[in-house]
């Protein structure tokens, strides 16, 4: 089982979240933890920034924050799985970690 420490990062503004995103798979939602990363769904395709706003919209509801609160810092296709993402998730704007 995986410690909800072991999917984040120690940023410099503060926590960075790490997301295995499946795009295209709906409904969104989040499924638990995949590895160290925190595996989410989201219906939206991974088409001109579609599944990125999706994913920010899911955490920010999820979170009780505003989505312009949230970024996604970086995104990498896992070359097995051409129809997901690996990403990381920052705090926008933070001082820092608390």
């Amino acid at each position: 089982m995986t410690d909800a420490h072991e999917l984040y990062d120690a940023g410099r503004r503060g926590p960075v979240l790490r997301l295995h995103v499946q795009p295209g798979a709906g409904p969104d939602g989040i499924m638990g933890a995949h590895g160290n990363a925190l595996k989410l769904r989201v219906q939206a395709p991974a088409v001109s920034g579609k599944a990125n706003e999706a994913v920010l919209r899911l955490l920010a509801r999820e979170f009780g924050s505003p989505s312009a609160s949230l970024r996604l810092t970086a995104g990498v296709p896992v070359a097995e799985f051409a129809d997901r993402l690996a990403c990381v998730l920052a705090r926008s704007g933070a001082a820092g970690p608390r």
